[in-house]
């Protein structure tokens, strides 16, 4: 894979020991994913609630729900959810679990301990496989406004508005889950400030170049306590 298509490629790991936990999210951060990470199913659960995710990373073994009932669970919720493809991590190596696995519907089994190439290898086999992710429609319509995806380009009233490279990302990105809302933590992961206060900067400069009224957004909304959601026409 590129690195402009790992960039795009959302993972969540799932595992109960935190420094497997942590080492993982650096390996796989280093190799240009954005990466997430949960210590139990409870905490994934959550995490899926509010952010979309291209790849799970899963341990088996965890207090609580363990990965097997827990990749059943994601299975029965249907639609983009119910087909995130899921990587089992798990110490436990014998057939019978590897079939158990894969049985309630993980897409790939790797033991531990493993070599972190292969798991990065294994990953990006499973992402090529499954569908791409789409932009979202072909034009997005905001009054006078209109904003396309694939090309990154925003008219108003036919002009063109010139766009920075981050409010590209940020437009394409509420384009993907339009009228629903988007986690303002995930959003700022694209960008050099986690804490999300440079996402609410380039929320206010987008609302200046598309909104009738800036103070009193109409298309690029905020969700209080969650982020941003982007509603046209």
């Amino acid at each position: 894979m590129s690195p402009e298509e790992r960039r795009d490629r959302h993972l969540l790991v799932v595992d109960d020991d935190d420094r497997i936990r942590e080492l993982l999210k650096q390996f796989l951060s280093r190799a240009g994913f954005r990466v997430s990470a949960a210590a139990d199913a409870a905490h994934a659960d959550r995490l899926i609630g509010v952010m979309d995710f291209d790849l799970l990373v899963l341990d088996v073994m965890m207090p609580g729900e363990d990965g097997f009932s827990f990749t059943r669970r994601v299975r029965a919720k249907g639609g983009e959810v119910g087909r995130m493809p899921i990587l089992m991590l798990t110490a436990r190596d014998a057939a019978g679990d590897r079939i158990e696995g894969l049985t309630h519907g993980a897409d790939d089994y790797l033991a531990k301990p493993f070599e972190p190439q292969e798991l990065l290898l294994r990953i990006e086999s499973i992402l090529r496989r499954a569908a791409p992710k789409p932009l979202g429609p072909q034009e997005i319509v905001m009054g006078d406004c209109a904003f396309m995806p694939d090309r990154g380009e925003l008219t108003r009233a036919g002009a063109p508005v010139r766009l920075t490279e981050a409010e590209v990302a940020l437009l394409r990105r509420l384009a993907r889950a339009l009228h629903e809302p988007v986690d303002r933590l995930e959003l700022a992961r694209d960008t050099a400030d986690a804490t999300g206060r440079a996402v609410d900067v380039q929320v206010t400069r987008l609302r200046r170049k598309i909104e009738p009224d800036p103070k009193n957004p109409r298309y690029l909304q905020t969700v209080r306590g969650v982020g941003y959601r982007l509603a046209p026409d």
